[in-house]
């Protein structure tokens, strides 16, 4: 479906849950990484209007915006895993395995890094045994190893560990070059951000935040 294809009432929505602000201010945009810079009132501000926009949007409008482009894909995925909607893991797995669009793909990880259950794990191991051996391929691997460690160390389990092994499918892979322990901090920090918006204690993350903006030599 494009833009030109949209009722206004779809457009509307569009422009309420996933282009909401302006230039580099829009949220889907924000949601890719750029709400880290904020400043601390402003932080507050958009994570207080995304845990509202959670809680409110219907399993239809969020079915209609992973059925569009990718800025509403991974808007709908950062939604449905901030209120924790696990109605829509199976569907997220499918696209997750898909990768038709370009991006989202860190956002389906998101969201099944926060839904936490062993079903999740499966779903990105699943993705990583179809993925790390094809050579041609550097999609979101990173993003799901780190949401893959992430559950590794809520759930007590090893899923990983046979993927980062010496002589595993991540040391031949396309994306062997980028860091499997970076990827878990960046996941870890984005879950710990959706319990401070869906719990209503930014105020008290924002040291978090600190932390590791500094630790990755980017201090606020």
């Amino acid at each position: 479906m494009g833009f030109a294809e949209l009722s206004l009432r779809q457009s509307l929505f569009i422009r309420r849950y996933v282009a909401t602000g302006r230039g580099s201010r829009r949220r889907y945009l924000q949601l890719m990484g750029s709400y880290m810079l904020l400043q601390d009132r402003k932080l507050v501000r958009f994570g207080r209007l995304l845990a509202r926009d959670a809680r409110r949007t219907s399993d239809d409008d969020l079915r209609f915006l992973l059925g569009f482009e990718w800025r509403s894909r991974y808007t709908a995925a950062w939604l449905i895993g901030l209120d924790r909607r696990t109605q829509f893991r199976e569907q997220l797995g499918r696209l997750l395995l898909e990768s038709k669009a370009v991006y989202a793909g860190g956002a389906y990880c998101f969201a099944l890094a926060r839904f936490a259950e062993e079903r999740d794990a499966e779903i990105l191991v699943a993705y990583l045994d179809h993925y790390l051996p094809q050579l041609d391929c550097r999609y979101d691997q990173n993003d799901a190893i780190g949401a893959l460690l992430h559950l590794d160390q809520r759930l007590g389990t090893e899923h990983a560990s046979r993927f980062l092994q010496p002589g595993g499918l991540w040391e031949g892979s396309a994306v062997s070059d980028m860091d499997p322990a970076e990827s878990k901090a960046l996941m870890d920090v984005q879950c710990s951000f959706a319990d401070a918006c869906m719990t209503k204690s930014l105020r008290q993350w924002l040291p978090h935040r600190r932390r590791f903006m500094e630790e990755q030599d980017h201090p606020i």
